[in-house]
């Protein structure tokens, strides 16, 4: 079973552990963390809980 980041859309396998799960998910692409709950090997619900924060202010280089 796979799943795409609500972040960053990146293809997360679900091994067969996760048939019937209730619980938080991790996406190791972006850190985003995702709530999902699976039945039979079927995602039936999916909600994005923290997107992973870039602070854009930090990037920023001063230029003269």
């Amino acid at each position: 079973m796979r799943l795409n980041c609500l972040s960053c859309g990146h293809a997360i396998d679900l091994r067969d552990a996760y048939n019937d799960y209730d619980g938080q998910v991790k996406c190791f692409a972006c850190g985003g963390l995702m709530a999902i709950r699976t039945q039979d090997g079927q995602v039936k619900w999916v909600e994005l809980l923290t997107r992973p924060r870039h602070d854009e202010d930090s990037t920023l280089q001063e230029t003269r």
